[in-house]
């Protein structure tokens, strides 16, 4: 498939949709490219502006192996569209300025260590679920990848006659590599490791001779370069990869794709894809929409990533190779995707979502405190949102007493213990801030971790701990203790009680009150008690207008980093304010938070020039999710919460396979943005919030509007 989005024939969806798999509308180039234009972004930029950070390359739900393009290593996943030179083919990849590991690169002639990239087309580019294609110009070498959970398959078509060569600069990541090695074994395999912020192993085999490995250098560098012997027909290698050894690669190759040609892998992996896809099906909507339903369900499904053999060894945190009977995975972003990611990852993959919480524990009995991802504390929110939602796979009891210390003991939870005793943290008064003023982003943590202690005591309350449950309730309450009545902002708050008196809530920062967010973005932020926020405005009335400003104030343009796409001041962008558009369904206007939805998904998921760039950083697949599930009529307000709100889906019909397979539906009658009605099987539901035991009925849902 061609980086432009399928043009499917026109006719009923029913049998459109009989004809054309969900990987048919995945478009993988969707995100990769950068936002130049002001008018989008929000601000005219100095520097390039994140459009999604994601990498078009092959991969497998939530897989080990990340086989993708580097246009720029230190950039995002290292792949950006507007990009001309590609650098090689990397094996691992998040969207984050890590990874990318062991690149290589198939070459023919004499290449230099500090100049080998070679040029490319969109033109000769092509990708799909499970596969990538590319023509290097520079060598007249058509490349395709495709993998499997743990390993890599690489075909390399040569021009007739021409010596072929890879190049493996294993001196180059994403990270600052410490060390690599690189030997032949044998006269088809090669084998090593590089050492960046993992250690990473592998077992390659190729299909041709290899006649040596030698080492090309430079006062730079030294980049190791494979030659092999001629032969007729494509270079083929099939790598295997592993944290624990190369003998664990060995065995990882062996099991998963020895003695299976590339159209065979590749024809797995998109049986895969459309497997996990396929539990969702939607009726009706645009080719737009549908191919975006598809892209984002696709970008939501590729981290965490696995770190576990095919046996079940892995490496932990303390060093040691251990096996304790689960596939461990790296953690997640939890500042972002606890929002709305992990929840999707719950619904449709609860395996791997109780592995990843079994993998957490096993880090937080290691650290002594249940890790977290950035800032908060919301590994809480994802443990406790899965248990009430029904997952059983993981040891509740040693995940909630690690949750219970975060929340009481100074560890993960940095400032906790002034935290508990004002009720709030105090932040400094700095004279002259700037965006990149760095103190204790005060205002953003007592927010997060009263909400972070509302999942605690939900959890508490599920297991019968009475006593830390009400202790915890009272404290869900502390955000009121920096919302400041006489501006009606969250407002940074100093030791003594004074407010900070340089306060501008329009002006963004990175870690000074707010973290990355300003006073507007971050005044509407408190999923645990939305009506008890409404009320510290006064009235409907007074939260309506403040509400109405935060989505029509024009941004002042300011440029920082995470911080693009506006609605006025609320930025799709980035995530600290992606539930507040919900907040008008507690002053009784839900058709007003409607308008706000419709608005984000049409204007902020294919933008820039070539409509290939989100509003903002994709961040491990929060961004997308927020599509999937605004698309689908529903959304995780509270994640911690068993319970969703629901809103007008995009599509007349949605069909999800969740829980033990059973189709949830849900219909939508109307064109309007007004909700009048939601019916749940035979029953009128009150207000406005889907029990996650009725998303698992396969009951019918149907949504009336006007």
């Amino acid at each position: 498939m061609k980086h432009q989005f399928l043009v499917l024939l026109a006719f009923g969806f029913t049998q459109l949709q009989a004809q054309q798999p969900p990987t048919a509308y995945v478009n993988p180039f969707l995100g990769t490219a950068t936002l130049w234009d002001s008018a989008e972004i929000g601000f005219k930029p100095t520097h390039r502006t994140w459009g999604a950070e994601v990498f078009p390359g092959s991969s497998l739900p939530n897989a080990m192996v990340q086989l993708s393009p580097v246009t720029q290593f230190h950039s995002g996943s290292g792949y950006q569209y507007e990009d001309t030179v590609i650098y090689g083919f990397i094996h691992t990849s998040k969207g984050h300025w890590n990874l990318g590991y062991v690149p290589l690169l198939p070459v023919t002639g004499e290449v230099s260590p500090d100049n080998y990239a070679s040029g490319y087309s969109h033109s000769k580019e092509s990708a799909h679920p499970g596969y990538y294609q590319v023509y290097l110009q520079r060598y007249g070498i058509n490349a395709e990848l495709t993998s499997t959970l743990r390993c890599a398959f690489h075909k390399y078509t040569y021009g007739a006659g021409e010596h072929q060569r890879l190049l493996a600069d294993l001196s180059e990541s994403n990270e600052r590599v410490r060390s690599w090695q690189i030997q032949r074994e044998g006269d088809h395999v090669f084998t090593g490791f590089q050492q960046a912020g993992e250690k990473i192993y592998f077992y390659a085999v190729a299909n041709h001779t290899i006649k040596s490995i030698d080492s090309l250098k430079s006062e730079k560098k030294t980049v190791p370069v494979i030659d092999f012997m001629d032969a007729p027909g494509p270079l083929e290698l099939q790598i295997g990869f592993s944290f624990v050894s190369v003998q664990h690669a060995k065995a990882n190759l062996e099991k998963e794709m020895m003695g299976r040609s590339f159209a065979e892998v590749r024809k797995q992996a998109t049986q895969t894809w459309d497997t996990l896809l396929s539990k969702i099906r939607v009726s009706g909507g645009t080719e737009r929409q549908r191919g975006l339903f598809y892209s984002t369900l696709y970008r939501s499904f590729l981290w965490p990533a696995l770190r576990s053999d095919v046996n079940g060894d892995f490496t932990d945190i303390s060093g040691k190779v251990v096996n304790k009977g689960f596939n461990y995975y790296t953690e997640p972003s939890l500042w972002d995707d606890y929002r709305n990611k992990l929840i999707l990852l719950g619904l449709l993959s609860p395996a791997v979502t109780n592995d990843v919480i079994r993998s957490l524990i096993d880090k937080g009995e290691a650290k002594g405190f249940m890790p977290t991802f950035f800032h908060g504390d919301h590994a809480s929110v994802f443990i406790t949102g899965s248990y009430l939602r029904g997952l059983r796979g993981f040891d509740v009891q040693a995940a909630y007493k690690l949750m219970l210390k975060n929340a009481t003991v100074e560890g993960t939870r940095k400032y906790v213990q002034e935290y508990n005793d004002k009720g709030y943290i105090a932040e400094l008064d700095v004279a002259h801030p700037v965006v990149e003023t760095v103190t204790k982003a005060a205002v953003t943590k007592t927010l997060e971790y009263a909400y972070d202690d509302y999942a605690v005591a939900l959890l508490a309350k599920a297991l019968g701990d009475t006593g830390n449950y009400h202790m915890l309730m009272k404290r869900t309450g502390n955000y009121k203790n920096v919302f400041d009545p006489s501006t009606r902002f969250m407002r940074g708050r100093l030791a003594n009680g004074d407010w900070v008196q340089h306060f501008d809530p329009q002006y963004p920062y990175y870690e000074y009150m707010y973290r990355e967010a300003n006073g507007w973005q971050s005044s509407f932020f408190a999923p645990q008690d939305p009506r008890g926020l409404v009320a510290l405005y006064g009235s409907k009335d007074d939260f309506d207008k403040k509400l109405d400003s935060l989505f029509t104030l024009p941004w002042d343009g300011v440029e920082a980093y995470n911080i693009s796409g506006f609605i006025g001041q609320y930025c799709q962008g980035n995530q600290p304010d992606h539930s507040v558009p919900y907040m008008y369904y507690f002053i009784d206007k839900q058709e007003k938070s409607q308008v706000i939805l419709d608005s984000i998904m049409q204007h902020f998921y294919d933008m820039g020039k070539h409509r290939l760039a989100y509003a903002g950083m994709d961040d491990a697949g929060e961004m997308s999710s927020w599509y999937v599930f605004n698309a689908m009529g529903f959304y995780p307000f509270s994640p911690a919460d068993a319970q969703y709100i629901v809103s007008v889906p995009l599509f007349d019909k949605v069909e999800i396979k969740a829980g033990d397979n059973r189709i949830f539906t849900i219909v939508r009658q109307g064109k309007g943005k007004k909700i009048s009605g939601i019916r749940v099987g035979d029953r009128k539901m009150e207000g406005y919030f889907l029990a996650d035991r009725d998303l698992k009925s396969g009951k019918k849902m149907v949504i009336t509007t006007r």
